[in-house]
């Protein structure tokens, strides 16, 4: 496939995922509104019309003919409306449809073979359509569907001969006979679309066959004899076949002209043959926007970019502020003490800085697009588990990297269907508890400054630390004495593999196999995982992710004759102490008392086994860093100062020495060419 064509297929995958989650929001909103409003209706109308154009063009046929089906059902829903006691049918019915349409998505992406087999899919929407339309009798039988879809396609009682001319009406001059795209299927509901085409443009006319909205059998007169349009005079025949020749689905249409005075039927008879489109254009692309001087435009304000290019930018970013680094820091031209120099220099770095900070803002996405699909995760599952559950989203806006977007995405769907799953009690334990009978979710976001902290908060049962602490010790993971362990450190366990609290493996859960990885994925993107509950009341597990992944800001400390950078985000306080605050413990292991608070000291220079001329405590400097709920202190010869670091990962031939687990994150180039290893807070502290 050549890169023109892996654009186009980008941009169809990007467009289509979007709109299959606005059609998610929009059909839950009409659930939970139980109606479909018109804009709704026009809404999953312009969706599947957009779907079914854009699969069209890529030759996708099985998402052409599905979506095709289900633009057809809403524009009937849109001309006719539906009654309210078919809402829940309809949801479930376009909720199944589009999630056909995501598997063959996916497929795509996967590069297998598209289902080919979509008599099944096609019928019960054609049946629901006749229910809906009166055409089929209401039904209790669960065949309604199949039994529509023989309908539609049963023989017609009354076709008139094919080779029959057709006649003019009383008064009519010309007569249009129209032709649908073979097997297009529902010709009668095409027919009755292309009439109400017609009237909204305020013309007189009559057509044969009549009732083709409510009488399905008028399918096969259409397929055989054509759909006829009569008209009187040559001003609103004009106006029919502007309608006809941009219909969809015509393949072809005949103009017929009438000697009405002899009613002579062989008279001047005029042929004009629409050749079949192979471009269609949607509404919305050809809408233009009034300006304030009349004038009018259709200039897009947002463009799609392909992330690997907004990569690409971020790298050259990247090596300019290096760049700039360097040539502000070369020893020869600090001597030339250059006032003129040194004023450019200022100035090249607030451009750096603002051109930073731009290419940053071009990765950042709002988070509304995760959350938003939690609402069909909660649904769905309350219909499964019979649980009535709330699911509140807040802080939505919230912007972060769209790589890390990426990477929470799984976590925090495990977090939403765990607490679906075991954490939210059934409607019976919770009235017995003395709660309100509908359990909550609160799904949040906000930002901190220099990370976002992203909360997934239930209602339910909570944790048991006494039977966490059995599991834990049953499985021999306990490393001091039972009664030595906090509430949050026996919460710890639950994010150790193959631990889970579940006594039965349910389609959700259970199978030992879930906070470890959301953890894991959580870290992979610079982040922590805090889990705070409790029994009876609920459970809170806070993910703290940094804004980006690229430029961080960072303090660089020396150790040794090494030198090393630690991101900012995780740095409290730095301070001078004394030998005699410190405290000593039997095991070798040294203590401070910060604000009637121990934490441990590390030394770096014997945690990464440094030589170094700075051992007394008085000579260096301790810097208090956290990573979630857990502190400590650690201790370096000296602090350069505050640097903007581009992030780097570390070389591929080092991956197997899992330096990130021994405290490593990455490195970074600076101006002076030295290459700084940037410290991982979180998994240093997990570590002693």
């Amino acid at each position: 496939m050549d890169n023109n064509l892996d654009s186009v297929l980008d941009m169809y995958l990007f467009e289509a995922n979007s709109l299959l989650e606005q059609l998610d929001d929009i059909l839950l909103r009409a659930e939970s509104e139980q109606a479909f409003d018109k804009e709704c209706i026009d809404e999953i109308f312009r969706i599947m019309h957009t779907i079914k154009g854009s699969s069209a063009m890529m030759q996708f046929n099985s998402i052409m003919t599905i979506s095709h089906k289900v633009e057809d059902l809403f524009y009937y829903i849109r001309e006719n409306g539906v009654n309210h006691r078919y809402n829940e049918q309809l949801v479930n019915l376009v909720f199944k449809f589009t999630d056909f349409i995501k598997g063959e998505i996916t497929k795509i992406e996967e590069g297998q073979e598209l289902e080919e087999n979509l008599e099944a899919f096609e019928a019960e929407i054609i049946g629901f359509l006749n229910k809906i339309s009166g055409a089929v009798p209401e039904s209790d039988s669960s065949d309604v569907f199949e039994e529509a879809a023989i309908t539609q396609s049963s023989a017609v009682a009354t076709i008139y001969d094919e080779q029959e001319e057709p006649v003019a009406a009383s008064g009519d001059s010309y007569a249009i006979k129209i032709i649908f795209d073979d097997n297009i299927g529902m010709e009668n509901l095409r027919a009755y679309l292309l009439v109400n085409q017609l009237k909204e443009t305020g013309i007189d006319f009559t057509h044969k066959p009549e009732n083709v909205e409510s009488i399905a059998d008028t399918a096969q007169e259409i397929i055989k004899n054509g759909f006829l349009v009569y008209i009187n005079d040559k001003e609103s025949l004009n106006a029919a076949v502007g309608v006809i020749r941009e219909a969809l689905n015509v393949k072809s249409y005949t103009i017929i002209e009438y000697d009405v005075e002899a009613h002579n039927t062989d008279a001047n008879e005029a042929v004009k043959e629409k050749t079949d489109k192979t471009t269609q254009v949607s509404k919305e692309q050809t809408k233009t926007v009034k300006t304030d001087n009349g004038s009018k435009h259709s200039k897009q304000s947002l463009i799609t970019v392909n992330l690997s290019k907004l990569d690409k930018l971020v790298n050259i970013v990247g090596e300019l502020v290096i760049a700039e680094s360097m040539v502000s820091s070369d020893n020869e031209i600090k001597r030339l003490n250059s006032e003129s120099f040194t004023k450019s220099t200022r100035q090249m770095r607030k451009l750096t800085d603002e051109l930073q900070d731009i290419v940053m803002s071009l990765r950042m996405v709002p988070v509304s697009g995760i959350f938003q699909k939690m609402k069909r995760i909660v649904r769905d599952m309350g219909k499964e588990l019979n649980k009535d559950v709330e699911l509140i989203l807040e802080g939505e806006d919230t912007e972060i990297d769209k790589t890390i977007v990426d990477g929470i995405s799984d976590p925090i769907m495990h977090l939403v269907r765990n607490a679906m799953d075991h954490g939210i009690e059934s409607e019976e334990e919770r009235i017995d508890a003395g709660k309100d009978r509908q359990g909550t979710i609160r799904l949040s976001a906000s930002n901190t400054g220099g990370e976002i902290h992203i909360t997934v908060e239930d209602d339910g049962k909570g944790f048991n630390p006494q039977k966490i602490l059995a599991k834990a010790k049953a499985k021999d993971m306990l490393t001091k004495p039972e009664s030595e362990y906090t509430p949050k450190e026996i919460y710890q366990f639950i994010m150790l593999p193959g631990f889970s609290t579940n006594e039965a493996v349910t389609e959700y859960s259970g199978r030992g196999v879930g906070m470890d990885v959301v953890k894991s994925n959580v870290e992979k993107v610079g982040g922590t995982v805090v889990l705070d509950s409790r029994e009876g009341a609920g459970t809170v597990i806070t993910f703290k992710i940094p804004l980006t992944l690229t430029i961080v800001a960072g303090m660089q400390v020396v150790v040794g004759e090494s030198e090393f950078i630690i991101p900012i985000k995780n740095i409290q306080q730095s301070f001078k102490t004394s030998e005699k605050e410190i405290i000593h413990n039997t095991d070798g292991s040294e203590m401070i008392l910060i604000r009637e608070k121990c934490y441990p000291i590390v030394r770096i220079n014997e945690y990464f086994n440094i030589s170094t001329d700075t051992n007394s405590i008085e000579d260096g400097i301790l810097i208090l860093v956290e990573a979630g709920d857990n502190s400590l202190c650690l201790f370096v010869d000296k602090i350069i100062g505050e640097q903007q670091v581009v992030v780097k990962p570390l070389p591929s031939i080092l991956t197997k020495y899992n330096l990130k687990e021994s405290g490593i994150s990455g490195c970074s180039i600076l101006g002076d060419g030295s290459i700084n290893l940037i410290l991982d807070i979180g998994n240093i502290i997990e570590s002693i």
